[in-house]
């Protein structure tokens, strides 16, 4: 069986289990964090961090998440709902007057966040997601796809600037800024979006499905490419420089699973993590609120959207590309994270969900101790 480091507790031991089986099917490195009551109760990695697989995965190995970034940026909208200073229920262009153009005047801010504004694709060249102003100018003048509010398609890349840029009109700093400056710095959560040149030793770059390559183009789980060669994400594009210097909002954090569950447990556990206040209960619960349920138009599958959350049940949060995976139960007080730089075809990678399942078996004796 493969070597796992790190610490867990022997309730838990189905979860280094099932990271060590992972690693033994081919996978090249991982990490796996169980919080409970804001505490680690997992906190375990291996394999190793390059695809040759002669750098082996450490403590601190950090990886492109990709979509679970949007958990993140969803926190950072909460935080601001919470102090007063963004109403979900207002019309974006009270906070980003530019983006009326179109006919989306009267497009809500929770639009923004359930998927339902109507701006799913990026159909302009992907270097131009590494500029702000570019990017935001573009999804301003745009015209939505559908009425919005009336049907859900994922925004895999534009919802980032789209939330992004209501925060920063808002708080005046960018959602990179925001987010290490009122959440990660206080927490002390290793997660970065917009990452500085001085943590590149610390990255394990993405690793394609087996048999692809950097060119491996991103797609719906399930479904077909809606890019087209210009447009398309591809591999080498997660594992370029430009990337990660970018703010992405939606799919350019950096982080390891124990960053990723601390900074979500301030969602499980009413707001407060370690004596670090972010928000309050009830502002968390918002994230709960359904906004959509139904039939998603981009991902086609049904599907029922939170605000910045997927909602699962009694659980909520979501996964990126590759699969990485970030899951809440607020009932219990516990998050779940597993961060990969292996991807495997979306439709046959059950890997995050696997993880999940093994938490719970923990959770279970627990609960009876």
């Amino acid at each position: 069986m493969a070597d796992i480091q790190g610490s867990y507790d022997e309730l838990f031991t189905a979860v280094p289990t099932a990271l060590a089986e992972l690693l033994d099917d081919g996978d090249v490195g991982g990490s796996v964090a169980v919080f409970v009551d804001g505490e680690p109760v997992v906190d375990v990695w291996g394999g190793y961090a390059d695809a040759e697989r002669t750098v082996p995965w450490e403590r601190d190995t950090i990886v492109g998440v990709y979509s679970v970034t949007k958990t993140m940026t969803a926190l950072c909208a909460l935080v601001l709902a919470d102090r007063g200073e963004l109403d979900p229920d207002a019309q974006v262009v009270r906070y980003w007057p530019e983006f009326g153009a179109a006919g989306k005047e009267k497009v809500l801010v929770r639009h923004l966040l359930s998927h339902t504004a109507g701006l799913p694709d990026w159909e302009w060249p992907v270097e131009e997601l590494y500029d702000w102003a570019t990017a935001t100018g573009r999804l301003a003048v745009a015209a939505p796809k559908w009425e919005p509010g009336s049907a859900a398609g994922y925004h895999s890349v534009t919802q980032g600037f789209l939330v992004g840029e209501v925060v920063r009109r808002i708080s005046g700093r960018s959602v990179g800024e925001f987010f290490a400056e009122e959440v990660a710095g206080p927490l002390g959560a290793d997660f970065h979006i917009g990452l500085g040149a001085e943590h590149d030793h610390r990255v394990a770059l993405t690793v394609p499905p087996p048999g692809q390559d950097e060119e491996y183009l991103a797609s719906a789980p399930g479904g077909e490419a809606r890019h087209s060669a210009a447009t398309g994400f591809r591999v080498r594009h997660g594992n370029g420089l430009p990337w990660r210097r970018a703010q992405i909002p939606a799919a350019s954090g950096y982080g390891n699973a124990r960053s990723v569950a601390l900074v979500q447990s301030v969602m499980a556990c009413g707001g407060t993590v370690g004596g670090t206040h972010l928000l309050s209960p009830a502002g968390c619960d918002r994230a709960w609120e359904e906004q959509f349920d139904g039939e998603d138009l981009v991902l086609g599958m049904p599907i029922r959207w939170g605000l910045g959350y997927g909602l699962f049940g009694s659980t909520y949060g979501w996964g990126g590309w590759g699969g990485s995976l970030v899951m809440i139960e607020p009932e219990s007080r516990m998050v779940v994270a597993y961060v990969t730089h292996q991807m495997r075809e979306p439709a046959q990678d059950q890997r995050g969900l696997n993880i999940v399942m093994s938490a719970y078996d923990g959770l279970t004796g627990l609960r009876a101790s």
